[in-house]
């Protein structure tokens, strides 16, 4: 291998001995890190070389005879005009920006191809909707309707591209080609998807006017999706088949529903519980009374015993958030805070000095020292 050539071991960080095990953990790893997507806004173009970069170094290692043919002459058998056929970075990455690849494992299946088959069916990509609740609605599940743009199969052509095809005459329609190339080193025989039909086999005859040839149409859609009791703030519910839908009529992707939940004036949550602070009178405190504290259902009773200190908290069995996936609900614990009046006729000041003499008497200095 000669100075000039492309080290494409070294591009994957692999020995030179690498199983495709061991190719196929490289490749996914480095296109994982280098997801154009994922590229902060300085470094796009970076990403995107070092994603076209590697995709270049697994379509030869990834396939056997590329594999024997760089082994022997080096990255230069795969440049224009050397005999041998290449792989074409441009169609990956269109595919990648469109949404077309599934997940890690699609990419890979499309590069090490296996020539022969014409290109299959794409899953569509998933969509991510956000929607916002209130408390009320998360304890008691709510139904929502949303409204989002997605990808959906033109119905003019039924998301064909075109209304007419007809047999590709490069391939015949097989939807791959054949190339044998003689060279000093012998017969050397490569098969690949057609480049005239794109592995379909059949070429359009003409653009459908409606979605120009893509075959597909961003649309506006309105859903209903239901909210169930107990959901979380974040929390991400799947509604399968909302998705983008996929090429060459493949599955659709999924619609992830991302749930916030708004804050509430006086309820704090905390998983299944919910915490609220109520005030009280010096003398409910002193007297006890029975008190109406909110709930997530509307007012309940709390009862409030003679003698309770500021920052009691008492515990209302099953008034708080149902749980989401087995039975039962949390519990509401309510805080007490006492309030001191800021102003006192002279008849409180005079009932409150007594009050306070005569707890005096019998407290605890008092028992001490007599």
């Amino acid at each position: 291998m000669n100075m000039a050539d492309k080290d494409y071991y070294k591009k994957l960080g692999v020995e030179r001995q690498a199983t495709k095990d061991d190719i196929k953990k490289a490749f996914k790893k480095l296109a994982m890190k280098y997801h154009p997507d994922r590229a902060p806004d300085d470094k796009k173009k970076e990403y995107e070389e070092k994603f076209k970069e590697i995709n270049e170094a697994v379509s030869v290692l990834g396939d056997d005879k590329k594999r024997a043919q760089y082994d022997q002459y080096g990255s230069a058998a795969f440049q224009p005009g050397a005999g041998f056929e290449g792989f074409d970075f441009s169609d990956v990455m269109s595919q990648f920006r469109s949404g077309t690849f599934g997940n890690f494992d699609d990419i890979f299946e499309h590069v090490f191809g296996g020539g022969g088959r014409r290109t299959r069916a794409r899953r569509g990509a998933d969509l991510l909707y956000e929607t916002e609740i209130t408390l009320e609605e998360a304890a008691k599940g709510a139904e929502k309707t949303i409204q989002f743009n997605k990808l959906e199969h033109c119905r003019a052509c039924d998301g064909k591209g075109a209304l007419k095809f007809e047999t590709c005459h490069h391939c015949q329609g097989s939807g791959y080609l054949q190339r044998t190339t003689r060279t000093a080193f012998g017969i050397f025989q490569q098969s690949g998807p057609c480049g005239s039909c794109r592995g379909q086999g059949e070429v359009a005859q003409d653009s459908c006017a409606e979605c120009q040839g893509e075959g597909l149409l961003r649309k506006k859609k309105k859903l209903e999706v239901s909210i169930p009791a107990g959901v979380e703030s974040g929390l991400r519910l799947r509604v399968a088949g909302e998705g983008e839908v996929g090429e060459q009529n493949g599955p659709p992707g999924d619609l992830y529903l991302q749930v916030q939940i708004k804050n509430h004036p006086y309820f704090q949550r905390e998983g299944m519980n919910l915490y609220l602070t109520v005030p009280l009178s010096f003398t409910q405190a002193a007297l006890g009374d029975e008190i109406e504290v909110p709930t997530i259902d509307g007012k309940a009773i709390l009862k409030i015993p003679a003698g309770t200190d500021s920052e009691t908290i008492f515990r209302m069995q099953g008034k708080g958030i149902p749980s989401l996936r087995h039975t039962g609900r949390g519990d509401q614990l309510v805080k007490v805070k006492i309030e001191v009046p800021k102003k006192l006729s002279r008849k409180q000041m005079e009932q409150i000095k007594e009050l306070h003499e005569e707890k005096a008497s019998k407290g605890f200095l008092k028992r001490m020292f007599g």
